[in-house]
């Protein structure tokens, strides 16, 4: 996972079997920063408290309630792009 800012946005950008996926860098619970915690398959657990989310959907794994929100990634040659809208 990789840890970036775009213009004060903080996501997390995960590398899942070679596909790209981009989601709110910071955990709802308490704001940890999701790109420094683990990556399980699609799934990024915080490092501070544990708390899972699906890379591909942005959904917690328990509340489907909490979803955290996903960006448009695209490769151009070598430079990654995430579309923060």
């Amino acid at each position: 996972m990789l840890d970036v800012t775009l213009d004060g946005v903080r996501i997390a950008v995960c590398n899942v079997e070679g596909r790209l996926h981009a989601i709110d860098g910071l955990c709802p619970h308490r704001e940890g920063p999701l790109a420094q915690g683990a990556l399980h398959g699609t799934m990024v657990v915080c490092p501070w408290h544990a708390w899972e989310f699906d890379c591909v959907t942005g959904q917690h794994d328990y509340n489907p309630k909490i979803v955290q929100r996903k960006f448009p990634v695209a490769i151009d040659g070598g430079d990654v792009l995430v579309d923060i809208g």
